[in-house]
C-alpha cells in the first residue's frame, strides 16, 4: 500500500501504463520540473517542491512522464496505492449516494497536511516487523480513513460522509474487550473485531472511537501492553515468551512499544516490581 523511493536525479521519457487503481504521491524532499502527457496529449509542465501531491484516480490511462531535479536535495518520494476495489468498498459503506456517481479529481502540485501525515505515519508503522497484526490494524485504519478524505476533499461533487450517532454498548464492548483478550498473540482485523458486534468494519471503526475515544489499533495495543504488565509483574515468564504471548513476534518490537508506554524497559520494569 505505502512505498518510499530515492528517485532518480533526471528521468528521460518514460511510459507509464496506468492501472485501475488509485495512486497518491508525495515529494517528501527535493524540487523538480517534471513534464507528464497521455500518450496523445501535450505535454503539461510542472514544478513541485516538498511536501506537494499528486492524485491519479483509478482510469487506467496510459501516460508518459519526464523530470529533472532542480534543486542539490535528494528526490526522494512516498506512494500510496489504494486498491480499487478497496476503495469501492469503504465508499459504499460510508457515503449515502450511489458510489458510480463519485469520481475523484486528478490533482497535481498540491499540499495536504493530513494526508502527508497519514502517508508518513503508515509508513512509519510499517517498517514494523510485517507480521505485527496490530500494524495491519493500523493499516486497514489508516485505509479507511485515507479514503475518506479523499471522498470528503478530492470528488467532483459534495460527498456526505456517514458519522456515528451512537456509541456500542457495555455489552457489546465487554464482548469486544473479552475476545481481544482471549486472542491477544494472534492476527486481529478491522473485519474480525466488527463482526463481534455485527458491524461493518468502517461503521465498527466510528463507533468504537465514539464509545473509546481510541482507534480499534490503539485499544488492542494498549491491551496487550497491559497483559505484558501483569505478566512481568506476576510471572518469571522470560521476555521473548512474553512478547510472543501478547501478540509482538519480536522482543525488540515488543521492547520499543513497551517503553514508549511505561517510559521503561520490561526488564526494568520487571526488577522495579
Amino acid at each position: 500500500m505505502v512505498r518510499t523511493f530515492h528517485e532518480p536525479v533526471d528521468l528521460d521519457e518514460t511510459p507509464f501504463p496506468g492501472g485501475p487503481d488509485i495512486y497518491l504521491v508525495l515529494i517528501t524532499s527535493g524540487d523538480v520540473q517534471i513534464e507528464e502527457r497521455t500518450l496523445d496529449g501535450p505535454w503539461m509542465t510542472y514544478v513541485m517542491h516538498e511536501g506537494d501531491w499528486f492524485l491519479t484516480p483509478a482510469d487506467g490511462k496510459p501516460y508518459v512522464l519526464r523530470w529533472k531535479s532542480l534543486s542539490p536535495a535528494p528526490l526522494t518520494t512516498l506512494h500510496l496505492h489504494i486498491n480499487a476495489d478497496l476503495f469501492f468498498q469503504i465508499m459504499q459503506q460510508t457515503v449515502d449516494r450511489d458510489p458510480a456517481k463519485i469520481i475523484l479529481q486528478e490533482q497535481t502540485g498540491f499540499q495536504d497536511p493530513l494526508l502527508a501525515h497519514l502517508g508518513l505515519s503508515l509508513t512509519r508503522e510499517l517498517q514494523q516487523p510485517a507480521s505485527d497484526s496490530v500494524g495491519k490494524l493500523y493499516a486497514e485504519t489508516a485505509a479507511q480513513m485515507l479514503v475518506t478524505h479523499l471522498l470528503r476533499y478530492y470528488t467532483t461533487t459534495n460527498v456526505s460522509i456517514r458519522e456515528a450517532d451512537r456509541k456500542l454498548s457495555s455489552q457489546q464492548m465487554k464482548r469486544l474487550t473479552d475476545f481481544m483478550l482471549a486472542h491477544l498473540n494472534q492476527d486481529l482485523s478491522l473485519e474480525i473485531l466488527a463482526r463481534q458486534v455485527g458491524f461493518s468494519p468502517y461503521h465498527f471503526t466510528r463507533l468504537f472511537r465514539q464509545t473509546t475515544g481510541e482507534s480499534p489499533h490503539q485499544f488492542v495495543l494498549h491491551q496487550r501492553l497491559e497483559a505484558a504488565r501483569r505478566l512481568l509483574k506476576e510471572t518469571d515468564t522470560p521476555l521473548s515468551h512474553i512478547a510472543l504471548e501478547v501478540g509482538f513476534p519480536h522482543q525488540s518490537h515488543f521492547t520499543q512499544a513497551f517503553k514508549r508506554y511505561t517510559g521503561t524497559t520490561p526488564r526494568t520494569y520487571r526488577q522495579r516490581g
